[in-house]
């Protein structure tokens, strides 16, 4: 009799474990989906001196980034790039989203014929949302 009452108490005990199986499963799907929706942070690739505005608007949905650095360098996908190159870029970088739009980080030391060089780019590679970015006082 007391071989059997032992088997019944290592029974009651196998019930009351918990099963974390399930709750495992549960947290490897969680993080495969925030992972798959996350939205990573796009760079141009130097840090730029913005000028100040008094107004501004914020752009959501920036799908290419191009930074003009005081000494007039152009740089995307943290690269410096051939002024005669951008346009090619930006037509490629556009096609792999159609929908978004092009920020350009112009320095406060940069000329605004570099500005103007990217502007043009961008219009020549059929782009029509181009914003220029800003430091907000």
């Amino acid at each position: 009799m007391s071989r059997r009452q032992g088997s019944l108490y290592a029974e009651e005990e196998e019930e009351n474990e918990i099963n974390l199986t399930p709750m495992l499963d549960v947290v490897f799907i969680m993080l495969i989906f925030f992972i798959v929706t996350a939205t990573f942070i796009k760079e141009a690739g130097i840090q730029v001196e913005r000028p100040d505005t008094v107004t501004a608007d914020t752009q959501d949905d920036a799908a290419i980034l191009i930074a003009i650095s005081a000494n007039d360098e152009i740089w995307i996908d943290r690269q410096e790039r051939d002024p005669r190159a951008v346009r090619g870029i930006i037509e490629r970088l556009h096609a792999e989203n159609p929908k978004g739009s092009i920020v350009i980080q112009a320095d406060e030391g940069s000329t605004h014929e570099t500005l103007i060089v990217v502007m043009e780019a961008a219009k020549g590679a059929g782009v029509t949302n181009v914003a220029i970015a800003s430091d907000n006082d």
